[in-house]
């Protein structure tokens, strides 16, 4: 660990006020590059511990290292609950760092392959960390209600095809379509144009020469129709997201502006009280 970082932290929990000056050390680049360096060697280390051959050779060595990673972690959200009080549990990242660590170290009396298993989740903090990921996210989860109306029309346009197909190629073809669980599942690797023409359209069209029809249609209206309207949605998402940003920056902006003016206006109005008591004196 960076001892340097160590006693600046030290220092900023010894002086007053304690809170506000952590709150500007959680906040700053050092500290994030700090703990998104901790975050990379927990990676690294939890996927050299996949090899046998790794863990037989220095096994003693990386055992430490996520020993001493978790602690870091622990500590630093202590700290930060510390540091924001009751503002820490309103922020939904601080919740999601939070509940990432607090799942890391809940399962230790249970089985050791689920422990080593959740602790991969560690690496999920870089999407708090890294601003343009923690958007990408934002923007997905932000897209949500309008991803759950397409999956419910995506939904209800399989459960019509599937109908249809059993109805239509159940008797030539009961491994593909001979239930409505089976077309369904034989439509989505359709819809996902996996093996679509060669293991599924081509050898109905055999026995059903204008099978082309409805594949073509079925194609056309789920895989370049409705997936796309996911694609709009979590772009527009994405879009609204960097709207609300500039617009918080903006503000910051803004306040900044006025907090100026008014020391210029304060200056100025020094300057004249100093030229009116300077020509009374004259």
């Amino acid at each position: 660990m960076n001892f340097g970082k160590i006693s600046e932290l030290y220092k900023t929990l010894r002086d007053a006020p304690a809170r506000s000056k952590l709150r500007t050390f959680f906040a700053s680049p050092g500290w994030e590059k700090f703990i998104m360096a901790v975050i990379m060697l927990n990676a690294i280390s939890l996927g050299l511990e996949t090899s046998p051959t790794i863990t037989a050779s220095i096994g003693g060595v990386l055992e430490p290292v996520n020993q001493l990673v978790l602690i870091i972690f622990v500590v630093e959200i202590a700290l930060r609950i510390y540091a924001h009080g009751t503002d820490f549990w309103r922020r939904p990242w601080s919740l999601f760092d939070f509940t990432v660590v607090a799942i890391t170290i809940l399962p230790i009396s249970g089985n050791l392959s689920v422990v080593r298993a959740l602790r991969i989740l560690r690496i999920l903090r870089l999407i708090n960390i890294i601003p343009s990921m923690r958007r990408v996210v934002t923007g997905l989860l932000l897209a949500l209600p309008g991803m759950g109306s397409i999956m419910a029309l995506l939904a209800l346009l399989l459960y019509v095809f599937a109908v249809m197909a059993t109805n239509l190629y159940g008797e030539a073809f009961p491994e593909m379509f001979g239930t409505l669980g089976a077309s369904t599942f034989t439509l989505f690797q359709v819809m996902t144009l996996e093996g679509w023409a060669g293991n599924v359209v081509r050898p109905v069209m055999v026995v059903h020469p204008y099978a082309w029809i409805y594949f073509t249609i079925f194609i056309l209206t789920t895989s370049f129709a409705v997936l796309n309207l996911f694609i709009g949605i979590i772009v527009d998402a994405m879009q609204s997201v960097q709207d609300e940003e500039r617009k918080h920056e903006h503000k910051e902006e803004m306040a900044d502006l006025d907090t100026i003016l008014l020391e210029v206006r304060s200056l100025q109005g020094d300057i004249r009280r100093l030229e009116a008591r300077s020509a009374k004196e004259g």
